[in-house]
């Protein structure tokens, strides 16, 4: 405001004296225009490098350049789908089982049993494997992922036979703490900025978390009256754990030391996907044609409120994924299942997407297959994408293979990634 003050002062008393002071005027407007402190507050309030102090540049109207001509880039290359695309692959005769991501590290599980990482950030594919809990005795080998979840410190897997095993980070290859259900595990969902990680096997659901001393224990455990097919829990709370889970067409909303509460319920629409943030949660529901008038669609509901904000898509296939939690505010981004492999998890920012289509059948008839048969065709195993838009180059077949519409159009499609929103705000 003070720069601002100064500036309208010296202009108006210019403004008087035009024929003695242009040469003047010139020098302090150069100097104005110069100033490192103007340029380094315009790049801040412009929402760049904010975690920089003035120091950092000794040009900051040139940093501001660069930021808004890499901004420019960035999102021409996300609507004419220009940039690198990568696989992250594993070695033949495995079948991708599941995939999650947090700020570009990649989690897969598959039908080894084995749970490998990827670091996108750094373009290094090298897939670490992360020691699993040894099997029950006599057991050959391990049974398949069912589950992988991760954060910013933590990773999660469930495997087929109800094994939950949780490692850090920051600690090495071996898990820091496993626990075992006598059932088959449906879901499996671990806190986006902290440690709970919660289980849905039979009829109940289960949130385990480490104490201050960091011993884990059972702060919650719910009895749903039917089969959770999907469980998230909801980040940034205080206090104990807030999960959301969809049991075929109901989703509860469940809280410590209370009832579940029902969030949303229609008969005969299940739920086919979900994901939460902070204050809301998002969910693919099938309508199974019968309402000829809503086709399927995803609801955005407020978690305070327990009301409909919104209904999103128009889709014929299911939904088979969502992104909310890390997605800006007011957007998300939906993966369909209309393909070969339907598109169950995607992750992106502002320069990079990562998508995973996986299979339906994790043992697929026919094949032939056996544990160390590198024969399976690549058609039955599934694959993760890695897209990076902030490479200025065409991919190998000329465009990359998301994101295709038109911009008359209200919604568009390509390879199964739909946006929500309006292209123009990415």
């Amino acid at each position: 405001m003070l720069c601002g003050v100064l500036v309208e002062y010296k202009l108006s008393y210019f403004l008087k004296k035009p024929q003695k002071t242009s040469l003047l005027v010139s020098r302090t407007w150069k100097i104005l225009a110069e100033d490192e402190v103007l340029w380094y507050r315009l790049c801040q309030e412009e929402g760049y490098l904010l975690d920089m102090s003035i120091s950092d540049h000794s040009c900051w109207k040139l940093a501001l350049k660069n930021c808004r001509a890499r901004e420019h880039m960035l999102k021409t290359n996300w609507k004419n789908r220009v940039g690198a695309v990568s696989q992250l692959h594993y070695e033949p005769g495995r079948v991708l089982c599941d995939v999650h991501c947090c700020d570009g590290v990649v989690m897969a599980g598959y039908s080894s049993g084995e749970v490998r990482l990827w670091d996108t950030r750094t373009w290094d594919y090298a897939a670490p494997v992360l020691a699993a809990v040894p099997g029950p005795a006599g057991a050959a080998a391990l049974p398949h992922v069912s589950f992988v979840r991760i954060n910013s410190s933590l990773a999660v897997a469930a495997h087929e036979d109800g094994t939950v095993s949780v490692w850090s980070l920051l600690l090495g290859r071996e898990p820091i703490h496993h626990f075992q259900h006598n059932q088959h595990i449906q879901a499996l969902a671990l806190a986006p900025g902290g440690a709970a990680v919660a289980t849905a096997s039979g009829f109940q659901v289960r949130v385990e978390s480490p104490d201050d001393r960091g011993f884990w224990q059972t702060p919650g455990t719910f009895e749903i009256q039917k089969l959770v097919n999907f469980l998230n829990l909801v980040p940034d709370v205080t206090g104990g754990p807030v999960a959301v889970a969809a049991a075929e067409d109901i989703v509860y909303l469940l809280k410590a030391e209370a009832p579940g509460r029902i969030l949303h319920s229609v008969y005969g629409q299940p739920v086919t996907c979900l994901d939460v943030a902070a204050h809301e949660a998002a969910f693919g529901i099938k309508t199974f044609g019968w309402l000829l008038n809503e086709p399927n669609q995803i609801l955005l509901y407020n978690l305070e409120t327990n009301q409909c904000v919104t209904k999103v898509g128009n889709s014929i296939g299911d939904f088979s994924c969502v992104n909310l939690h890390s997605s800006p505010p007011n957007m998300l981004v939906a993966g369909n299942k209309d393909r070969r492999h339907p598109v169950r998890h995607v992750w992106f920012d502002s320069h990079s997407l990562i998508t995973a289509n996986i299979p339906e059948e994790k043992n697929p008839r026919g094949s032939s297959i056996t544990e160390d048969d590198p024969s399976l065709h690549r058609k039955y195993r599934g694959v993760i994408y890695s897209y990076d838009f902030s490479v200025d180059q065409l991919a190998v077949d000329s465009v990359l293979p998301i994101c295709r519409s038109s911009y008359d159009e209200v919604s568009g499609y390509n390879y199964n990634i739909g946006l929500a929103v309006p292209y123009d705000s990415i």
